[in-house]
């Protein structure tokens, strides 16, 4: 199935469901409007293809013809690079730099938070209260400018879009203090783009919520 579906596209994206570095690699894809074939891969069992592209078997993985990526950074920087229109880096080294350190520390803060969240148990609250700490330490970032350090979208944006996009799903209540994060990821969230990006666990995650 795989195979037929490369003969339709040049780009075949391994991916998992509801992953925040799997969405970030689709909301870039989506937000430059490049056509790609999604694979859905079940986390605890790989197929076998992607096994063979990728020692690790991790997602997301990329494959643009003989090109197998993985990494996240890697493969965004990749689709970013491959397909210049619209940019979603700035032109100096300087900005570029900021928004770079932006997304490790987003990778090392808060996505370790949820994934405490999501294996439950005593430590979810706990994790709870870190993100939404650290979420609030960073409003002047989102008073600053209408997206993520930048004025324009960046990929530092399809990395925090997803978080922003979970917050409800995990139980994170930012409150009236966190308006300025809230109204932030709504302006992504109503994008065409981010709705392409999305698979339909993700899009059940804020339809649950709205439901209770």
């Amino acid at each position: 199935m795989v195979q037929s579906a490369r003969l339709r596209s040049a780009l075949t994206l391994y991916t998992t469901a509801d992953d925040v570095q799997c969405h970030r690699a689709r909301l870039v894809l989506a937000a430059k409007g490049v056509s790609y074939d999604r694979v859905l891969v079940d986390p605890g069992k790989p197929p076998e293809d992607l096994v063979d592209l990728n020692p690790y078997a991790s997602t997301p993985t990329l494959v643009d013809r003989d090109l197998t990526l993985f990494d996240t950074s890697v493969v965004c920087e990749y689709i970013d690079e491959r397909y210049p229109h619209p940019p979603l880096m700035p032109i100096d080294p300087q900005s570029r730099a900021r928004l770079r350190v932006a997304a490790v520390r987003i990778e090392k803060d808060w996505l370790p938070e949820l994934d405490t969240i999501r294996s439950g148990g005593r430590a979810a609250e706990a994790g709870r209260k870190r993100l939404r700490e650290q979420l609030l330490s960073t409003l002047p970032l989102f008073k600053a400018s209408k997206f993520f350090l930048s004025p324009e979208m960046s990929l530092v944006d399809c990395l925090v879009a997803p978080v922003i996009w979970r917050l409800p799903w995990l139980g994170v209540e930012l409150g009236r203090e966190g308006k300025p994060i809230i109204d932030y990821g709504e302006r992504l969230f109503h994008s065409q783009g981010f709705a392409r990006s999305m698979t339909d666990q993700e899009k059940a995650m804020r339809q649950d919520h709205e439901q209770e």
